[in-house]
């Protein structure tokens, strides 16, 4: 679970998503992989780490400034490196959006030397 004050970055209009001064999808998405990474704290082996691979998400309801969301991932399967996560973000009784995020576990070594281009 990750918990969130919504400032003016984090809006639509801020993120170039949109004109409104409203949560925009893009922070929502943030917020949901965050929760995923957090789920995860102290559950990987060491030298391994874990990226993000797919979002599927519906933004259902609008949330402004000021308010404090909250993004909650459960891990529902595991497929080997794969990983698979149930996401939804709410302002209080409210659900703003609902999904799902599946992430990868790597050798952190091995990604970052692909990622310098070794």
């Amino acid at each position: 679970t990750v918990r969130h004050t919504i400032t003016h970055s984090d809006t639509a209009e801020a993120l170039g998503s949109g004109d409104v001064p409203a949560l925009g999808t893009p922070r929502i998405v943030g917020l949901c992989e965050e929760a995923t990474v957090e789920a995860l704290r102290g559950h990987t082996d060491d030298g391994t780490t874990t990226v993000g691979q797919s979002v599927q998400l519906n933004h259902l309801a609008p949330s402004a400034v000021g308010a404090t969301v909250t993004a909650e991932a459960v891990l529902e399967n595991r497929d080997g490196r794969r990983l698979k996560f149930r996401v939804a973000v709410t302002d209080g009784d409210q659900l703003l959006a609902a999904g799902r995020v599946q992430r990868v576990v790597v050798r952190r070594d091995e990604f970052l030397r692909r990622l310098s281009g070794e």
